[in-house]
This record gives structure tokens, C-alpha cells and sequence, in this order.
């Protein structure tokens, strides 16, 4: 082989390896922004629960209560859940694109992400938030709240389904009802 052949061969092969060595940005989901009609859909439903709520259970006693307030603008639900006490937890609502989005603060420390999947959902009147992701996670055998169904029975009343997690696991369904105090 003499030189002209080996500087092109040798030419051919560091454009192949270099090439392969190119790096590129990262590929990102395109997010895609939710109408004004669809963010007011689904967000409105969150936000007309503003105010406080009684849990009750099956006798209809009050063991604890649960506050929603909006804020942001209008942009986010914030829901209070026992507050006061050692088990007070805080969830946000919001829009990301066309999703509304709920992550819990957990009394555990953890904060999931879940987002409501109307392709779940068994009527108009229950959002089902299913889980994203889970930040702050300790250990892979720590519980997390991976799935909530919000039912809204009446603009009074509503029902939470509380699913927590230990890895792909459901380890306990807690269901909530709630009603708003007068």
C-alpha cells in the first residue's frame, strides 16, 4: 500500500470512528401546551374543591379535615391533608402541558408524582392520577403513594383512593371520604 492509499483508507477510517464518537443533545419529550379549554376542564375540577372538608368514615364522624386553597394566579391547588398534625401532608395540582400533574408531600418525607390518565378513568366524575416518578426515595423497599383516584360524588362530596407502593407493589388502598363543611 503506498502512501496515497493508506491516507485515504486511514482518512475513511477516522471519519467512521470520529463520527461514531459525535455526541448529540439528549432526545427530550416535546411537551405539548394544553388549550385554555382543556387546562379549565380539568384544573376547574381541582379548584371548585377549594375550602375545608371533614373526613368522615362509614358512620359519618369526623376524624380529621383536609383544606384546598388555589394560588399561583390560578395555576395550582394546594391540598392540605390533616393539617396541624404529625401526619399533615400537602398536595400540589397543577397543568404540565396537557396533564394536570399531583405530587404528595409525604409525612414519609418522599414526594411522587402522578399524573391524571383520563384513559383510566371510569366516568367524567373521577380523575385518576397514576404514578410518574418519586423523588427523595430512601430505600427500594420504602412505601411510596404511586396511584390516587379523586371521585367527585357531589360538589359536596368527594372521595380520595389513596394506593401506596413498595417497589412495583401495592401494599395497602386507603380510601378517604370527604365532606365540605358548610
Amino acid at each position: 500500500m503506498n502512501h496515497l492509499e493508506f491516507a485515504a483508507v486511514s482518512g475513511c477510517l477516522s471519519s467512521l470512528v470520529l463520527g461514531g464518537c459525535q455526541t448529540s443533545a439528549p432526545a427530550r419529550p416535546i411537551v405539548q401546551a394544553a388549550t385554555a379549554q382543556e387546562k379549565q376542564a380539568t384544573l376547574d375540577k381541582v379548584k371548585s374543591l377549594q375550602g375545608t372538608w371533614n373526613h368522615v368514615n362509614n358512620e359519618g364522624e369526623s376524624h380529621g379535615q383536609t383544606v384546598f386553597s388555589v394560588g399561583s394566579g390560578g395555576s395550582t391547588v394546594r391540598e392540605v391533608m390533616f393539617p396541624g398534625t404529625n401526619h399533615e401532608m400537602t398536595n400540589m395540582y397543577c397543568m404540565d402541558g396537557q396533564a394536570l400533574i399531583c405530587t404528595h408531600y409525604c409525612a414519609m418525607g418522599n414526594q411522587p408524582r402522578m399524573a391524571a390518565d383520563a384513559s383510566q378513568a371510569p366516568s367524567n366524575d373521577t380523575l385518576v392520577f397514576k404514578f410518574v416518578s418519586v423523588s427523595n426515595l430512601r430505600s427500594p423497599t420504602e412505601e411510596y403513594m404511586g396511584e390516587m383516584w379523586l371521585t367527585f360524588k357531589d360538589p359536596n362530596t368527594i372521595q380520595q383512593r389513596w394506593k401506596a407502593f413498595k417497589g412495583n407493589d401495592v401494599k395497602s388502598d386507603m380510601v378517604f371520604t370527604l365532606t365540605r363543611v358548610q
